[in-house]
This record gives C-alpha cells, sequence and structure tokens, in this order.
C-alpha cells in the first residue's frame, strides 16, 4: 500500500515512480483506502504528518511501516525520495529489519460520564484556545496528584515523538527503544514545570480545571481533534498496539540524532588528537 501527501508535486511524482518499481519486482500496489485488501507493508511518501497518518493504516493491518522523506526534518523516515529504486529493490529482497515503536492508548472522559478512546505514534497533545489566557490544568500519575499548572497545554509523547513537539517544548530526547511516556508542559505557571518521564505501566491523567475562558482541545498526532471542556481528563497510558517501523539499516538513533539535529560534532576528535600527540612529544623529550 502506497501513503503519499495529496499536494506535493514531488510526492505524487515519487509515488508513480515507486508505484511502477513495485511492480516491476512483481509486487501488487493495493488502493490506499483499501479495508479488506490483503496488506504485506505500508510505503508513505511524504513529511512527518504523511507518515503519522499512514501509520494509523500500517497499525489497522498489523504490518511494517516505511517512510520515504519527502519533507524537512523527517524524523520518522528512513530515507529520501531519490533512493527510491534501491529502497524498493531491498524491499523485493526482504532485505530489511522492523523496529517496534511503542503507542499511546487515550481515553478522553467528559464531565458527563461519556468517554472516548484513541490512539497517538508521537503525542497527545492539550492545547489552549484562546491565545491570552493559559488552560488551567492538574496532572495526576498513578493516581497521585502530581502537580497543577496554568499553562498553553501540556503534551504526552512517546519516545518516537520526544524529538518532535516535545523536543521544542523543552521536554527530552528519549532513544525510541525505550519504553515510556514523556510529560511536557506548555509555558506552564506553577511551583513544579519541569518536564517528567514516567515507566511503561504508568497511567498518566490531565484534568482540565476551572475558569477556562474556552475549552482547550486535544490532538492525537495533530491529526484528529477532541474538544475537552472544563472537568474532562484525558488518560494516556502505553498502547496495547505498537506501530512498527521499517529499518534498511543498522545506523544508531544516535547517528539518526546528529544528522536530522545537525548537531556540532565535527573538529573534537581531531582536536584531541593533535592534544593527545602534542602531549606524547612533550613527554618524549
Amino acid at each position: 500500500m502506497v501513503v503519499r501527501h495529496v499536494h506535493r508535486p514531488d510526492a505524487i511524482a515519487a509515488a508513480e515512480v515507486a508505484r511502477r518499481e513495485l511492480e516491476t519486482h512483481g509486487i501488487e500496489v493495493v488502493p490506499e483506502h483499501c479495508t479488506d485488501c490483503e496488506v504485506d507493508l505500508v510505503l508513505a511518501l511524504g513529511g512527518d504528518g504523511t507518515i503519522l497518518a499512514a501509520a494509523d493504516l500500517a497499525r489497522t493491518h498489523d504490518v511494517p511501516l516505511l517512510g520515504v522523506n519527502m519533507g524537512h526534518m523527517g524524523f520518522l523516515a528512513e530515507v529520501s525520495g531519490e533512493g527510491i529504486p534501491k529502497v524498493i529493490e531491498q524491499l523485493a529482497r526482504n532485505d530489511y529489519r522492523v523496529d517496534t515503536r511503542i503507542t499511546l492508548d487515550v481515553t478522553v472522559r467528559f464531565p458527563d460520564g461519556s468517554e472516548i478512546t484513541d490512539w497517538a505514534l508521537n503525542e497527545a497533545v492539550l492545547m489552549h484556545t484562546n491565545v491570552a489566557h493559559p488552560v488551567q490544568l492538574a496532572l495526576v500519575v498513578d493516581g497521585q496528584d502530581v502537580s497543577t499548572y496554568g499553562a498553553d497545554g501540556i503534551i504526552l509523547a512517546t519516545p518516537t515523538g520526544s524529538t518532535a513537539y516535545s523536543f521544542s517544548a523543552g521536554g527530552p530526547v528519549v532513544w525510541p527503544d525505550t519504553e515510556a511516556i514523556v510529560i511536557s508542559p506548555l509555558a506552564a505557571h506553577g511551583l513544579f514545570t519541569r518536564p517528567l518521564v514516567v515507566g511503561p505501566s504508568s497511567a498518566v491523567e490531565v484534568v482540565v480545571l476551572e475558569h477556562d475562558w474556552s475549552a482547550p482541545e486535544m490532538w492525537c498526532d495533530g491529526l484528529r481533534q477532541t474538544i475537552a471542556p472544563v472537568g474532562t481528563s484525558i488518560i494516556a497510558r502505553v498502547g496495547q498496539r505498537p506501530v512498527r517501523l521499517v529499518r534498511l539499516d543498522d545506523t544508531p538513533f544516535s547517528t539518526r540524532l546528529v544528522h536530522k539535529f545537525h548537531l556540532p560534532v565535527r573538529g573534537w576528535r581531531q582536536r584531541k588528537e593533535q592534544h593527545d600527540r602534542h602531549g606524547t612529544t612533550e613527554a618524549a623529550q
């Protein structure tokens, strides 16, 4: 199954290249919205938003997801668009491995006792909707009240999502094979507003308190919106169904991190080697 960004010309063109390459290798491409089709893998072409949308299909069909970056950061992507022919050849040979990424199961419990469920691969975010006023929130972990905030919102992220919105809000980068939930308040005022990382068995609850000017919104992966009026509780746990991402090589996460964020790592080894050589020379003298 091939999923592409619907408006980007480069993603549309890349999807056609992928389709032709797949058919050349005798691999059938099934329609994106076919619910009864047998699917072995989902190929997503676009930015992280497109890949997050495709993750829902991969999770539904319980198959791996391969992201091809046609956007900017592309942290969820494995390769860029120009590498499609080589990628398809690897897929045809089954020359890849699969990483399992935890998800969040999210329950929204409304003041009238009704509730809905959702899920996220990156994060669930509760956001204020009145830019002039914060939303009042309470944070509860495993039934224990932890803090209250007046804030722009709060992010509940997976390790996969720790490099996305949570990172921009000052949250830590968490290696993706870690099982944890990252809690990152947004521009919060309170006695304790630091980001937190809790274990995989924890239940994290965020309660919308009184005195709100307008009802905040909850977004899962920036794709699905729920209005959360005063008295609503959002409960997040590590999900029962993970998402599996295709990996085409054994590049460690630390290397991906340096590459994606353009971290300033060049040069220090050369300086250290020069210092060591200089110290050795002085010792010999």
